[in-house]
């Protein structure tokens, strides 16, 4: 929630799938493509989420969605705290499956690796530390079907919601899978460089397992996301107990028409 920028606004909401689900819908389209610049507290420009999806083509000739995004503090704040992030997705564009994610992180010269790969037939997520190095955790999987943490974001803007609907979701914490329930609030009207949107207010919540991590320390999230024939999460919000931090929408590139 990766830890990439919504790592380092999310950094206990990494790995996200909806229970009990046969179908689903990817969430970004091919050369699809949305930036984000984040604000923190009074400082209006502290980092920037780029998030991209083109079609690749395996070895064995398998169509792939590739997902990557790209996270790091700018400006005063890339001084006060360097951090760089970047996280890549393959899906099956055939199944909608997730077949293979890896993040990578550098926080003030400390780098951080790890690669999880889906294995469907055996229900393991094999999760690999590369920086530093450790030993792969076989994971058993629940059912549904698993998304890195800036993907599932996105992706909540393919889910029927109206104002009171819940939507249940696994989340892969570590080397764990818990439960978390996406709240539909209500109403709001969003205004961002791309222009004024009429938005779907979500908040996930940890209600049905013990709460981790920021969900613990009692940090709420919040995704609004734009209605009509085009839905955008437009703004994402964390609020600390220092005060919150909010990522905005500047630039969107639709993706290519025919197209997963």
């Amino acid at each position: 929630m990766t830890r990439a920028w919504l790592l380092f606004l999310l950094p206990a909401l990494p790995v996200v799938a909806a229970p009990g689900s046969s179908v689903r819908q990817l969430a970004l389209g091919d050369n699809e493509r949305l930036v984000y610049h984040v604000s923190w507290v009074f400082l209006p420009a502290v980092g920037e989420i780029s998030v991209s999806a083109h079609g690749v083509t395996d070895p064995q000739g398998k169509h792939l969605l590739r997902i990557d995004s790209k996270t790091g503090t700018r400006g005063l704040a890339r001084l006060l705290l360097p951090f760089e992030a970047r996280a890549e997705s393959l899906y099956d564009a055939t199944t909608s499956r997730l077949i293979w994610l890896g993040e990578s992180s550098e926080k003030r010269g400390k780098p951080n690796a790890h690669s999880v790969r889906f294995d469907y037939a055996a229900k393991v997520a094999e999760y690999s530390a590369t920086t530093p190095a450790g030993p792969v955790r076989r994971i058993p999987m629940p059912q549904g079907y698993p998304s890195d943490l800036i993907t599932c974001l996105l992706e909540a803007r393919t889910w029927p919601m109206n104002t009171g609907d819940t939507h249940d979701a696994l989340v892969l914490f570590e080397d764990e899978f818990y439960l978390l329930t996406i709240h539909a609030l209500g109403h709001e009207t969003v205004t961002t460089p791309t222009g004024t949107y009429d938005t779907l207010v979500l908040e996930p919540r940890m209600e049905k397992t013990a709460p981790l991590g920021m969900f613990k320390r009692g940090s709420t999230v919040r995704v609004w996301i734009s209605q009509g024939a085009v839905r955008l999460p437009v703004r994402f919000q964390v609020d600390f107990k220092i005060g919150a931090g909010v990522a905005t929408l500047v630039e969107y590139q639709p993706p290519t028409p025919g197209n997963p």
